[in-house]
């Protein structure tokens, strides 16, 4: 993957963890709004890591 993908891939997983957070609240399931924060922080980590190296290179 290119480093465009890579980062569009981790924004994506970020806001699919968020919207699974919030829908996860919004019906109540606990289990699904744990895995949303799960999988927006990872995408998080994920576009930060990229941030770093990205200053790192120049």
């Amino acid at each position: 993957m290119s480093r465009l993908e890579d980062k569009l891939a981790h924004q994506v997983q970020a806001a699919r963890g968020n919207a699974k957070k919030y829908l996860g609240r919004a019906v109540g399931n606990r289990r699904l709004e744990a895995q949303g924060r799960r999988k927006q922080a990872s995408g998080n980590m994920k576009r930060a890591a990229g941030k770093l190296r990205d200053a790192f290179k120049r």
